[in-house]
């Protein structure tokens, strides 16, 4: 699909006025910028997978291990209570003493107020709180300003326990504003004319414009990013501009500079993380990302581009049987309340908003997982929004008919005739293409985990795409775990991902239950554990015996979750319910300390070598 610039432009009269005021460099009417399919200036171009940088380039022969760690969850040296990039620079550093080549990251973009990282407020705009503020990382932000803004014991506070995120975002919001005042002239308000910073406010011009005077808006109205409970002038970019363009001259200077300074944070944001990149790579260890299938309903692309959403719909996953951590979720599935792509208007311009997300993803890691890909081939959806959930729970099928107009069911058509299922794959793979092209010299791993289709994988290895191979869930007709030995190479091996419970806690959980029994038992004679007795904890030498399988599958990388490697028992998300928990465990020690105390280091001692 060749994409092609489409523009929705306001009228002569807003944009004359609009070009008074330089909002994020340009004008507030930043849609006369034509939308490419992801330019970049040069400081955020790829870098080639050709380089000579250690342990590069990624081969599909070349068998690798990786771990995968929420950012969120490290403990890095000048952390402010959350995992930071410098801290994901120390982890690479870990990674690399111990042979290990894959770094895997949850979503990067900011998030709004539940946190979730697969619930975004921009596809491409990356999260402040992820900054590192420290005076290495931010030169802007002077050693007086940061002892100015912090408050007496706030940092000690903030780095104790899980994460603390209105507390945290509020004081990385005032470090960054600090350091935005000092980058424009002692915060006499005069604009920023780093030519750097100029570069990439005209190069991500497609995005950077809708972004910050959504952003700007947010704060405006003090309800967050629910853009559809604002004034019914500020629901649209056009008629938001014009309201901005009608605004007194010193109330409009100021709302430009608001705007202004959240173009501003992308542009650190963008430069620490293709630091961080570069960081790795001379390291020989590749950073893997993650692209949510969905976007927020909340975020600036619906806001910004409503004609690619359909609203009415709310896209999730139908019941299953391993997830039932609620009666809605067991009774109708997971309601994630990101809304369902128009993908007959995605195709008008060649998928470019799809382009332009994947592009901007590529610049930052060398490869990157596809969530719930089963998306692009179809996609289940509900008929109201997760808010509504609670009264659907005790409805019949009729009933529910008759309250929401319909029922929840796969978009474009279920797999229920041949020529659906055909339909279906045809339109995975439409899409997938583009995504691959998009990616450029980045990697691509598909999540096809749930409810799958038997024509996915088959579509996915037509593609070189890597699908997942999780044991617990690949079973033969006996119900015995698969053997890892018979993984394809074309796969990512992991024991869980970031929805799953550890295998410590996973463990515990057969033990105590006689049901169990059966299940621990098929566990560790995938493992090759014998005859012996099953420990009623996650012993180290039963833990090293589920490691070494997976390191010797055939699989292209083994991945383990950071808790799996430590045998922690720490969850980072429970999926379906709403739950305070959820994106705030952090790791119970800094990242230099990490394998270090006694039975850390006993595990990894157990397993042996980690490079495959």
């Amino acid at each position: 699909m060749a994409g092609f610039a489409g523009s929705c432009r306001a009228g002569p009269e807003i944009r004359d006025a609009a070009r008074e005021i330089a909002v994020v460099g340009r004008e507030v009417d930043l849609r006369d910028a034509p939308r490419t399919s992801g330019d970049a200036h040069p400081a955020l171009a790829p870098v080639s997978k050709n380089c000579s940088t250690k342990g590069m380039p990624l081969r599909i022969e070349r068998r690798l291990t990786g771990v995968l760690v929420p950012v969120f969850a490290l403990r890095g040296r000048h952390d402010l209570g959350i995992g930071d990039v410098g801290a994901v620079r120390e982890m690479t550093d870990w990674c690399a003493e111990r042979g290990i080549g894959v770094l895997q990251l949850l979503p990067i973009h900011e998030t709004g107020d539940d946190h979730s990282p697969y619930n975004a407020i921009s596809s491409i705009a990356l999260d402040p709180t992820a900054l590192d503020l420290s005076p290495e990382a931010l030169p802007e932000l002077t050693r007086r300003d940061r002892l100015r803004n912090l408050k007496k014991g706030e940092v000690e506070a903030l780095t104790e326990g899980p994460v603390r995120y209105r507390e945290v975002k509020a004081l990385k919001q005032r470090l960054l504003r600090a350091a935005f005042d000092a980058s424009t002239e002692e915060g006499k308000g005069k604009t920023a004319k780093s030519a750097a910073f100029e570069a990439f406010v005209k190069a991500e011009s497609s995005w950077l414009g809708d972004y910050a005077l959504f952003r700007a808006l947010m704060g405006r109205n003090g309800c967050g990013a629910l853009w559809e409970s604002w004034p019914e002038v500020h629901r649209t970019p056009e008629s938001a501009r014009a309201w901005v363009a009608a605004l007194p001259t010193k109330a409009r200077a100021e709302f430009v500079r608001e705007a202004r300074f959240h173009a501003w944070v992308q542009w650190v944001a963008f430069r620490q993380w293709t630091a961080a990149r570069g960081h790795a790579r001379r390291r020989g260890v590749a950073l893997m990302g993650d692209i949510p299938f969905g976007i927020g309903r909340c975020s600036a692309d619906v806001w910004a581009e409503r004609a690619l959403f359909d609203l009415r719909w709310s896209c999730g996953a139908p019941p299953e049987t391993f997830f039932k951590p609620d009666l809605f979720t067991e009774k109708w599935g997971q309601n994630w309340g990101v809304p369902l792509y128009r993908w007959d208007r995605m195709r008008e311009d060649g998928g470019a908003w799809w382009r332009r997300r994947v592009a901007a993803t590529a610049r930052i890691f060398d490869l990157f997982r596809v969530d719930h890909v089963l998306g692009f081939y179809r996609v289940y959806a509900f008929p109201w929004p997760p808010q509504e959930n609670g009264d659907y729970v005790h409805l019949d099928l009729e009933q529910a008919k008759a309250k929401a107009g319909d029922l929840p069911r796969f978009w474009p058509e279920s797999d229920e005739r041949e020529e659906s299922r055909a339909s279906n794959r045809l339109h995975g793979e439409a899409w997938l293409r583009t995504v691959l092209e998009a990616a450029g010299e980045s990697g691509v791993v598909a999540e096809d985990l749930g409810f799958v289709p038997d024509y996915v994988r088959p579509s996915l290895a037509s593609l070189a795409i890597p699908g997942f191979k999780i044991p617990l869930f690949e079973r033969m007709t006996d119900g015995a775990w698969t053997p890892a030995e018979s993984y394809p190479p074309l796969s990512v091996a992991t024991f869980a991902t970031h929805d799953h419970e550890p295998l410590a806690a996973l463990w515990e959980k057969w033990a105590c239950d006689p049901k169990g029994a059966l299940e621990a038992r098929r566990a560790a004679d995938w493992a090759g554990w014998g005859k012996r007795d099953l420990p009623p904890t996650l012993a180290s030498e039963l833990q090293a015996a589920f490691c070494r399988k997976l390191l010797g599958s055939p699989s292209w990388l083994a991945a383990f979750m950071i808790t799996d490697l430590l045998g922690l028992k720490q969850r980072f998300n429970a999926p379906g319910p709403m739950s305070e928990s959820n994106w705030t465990e952090r790791l119970p020690c800094a990242v230099r300390d990490l394998g270090k105390e006694a039975d850390p280091a006993a595990r990894l001692a157990a397993i042996g070598s980690l490079q495959r």
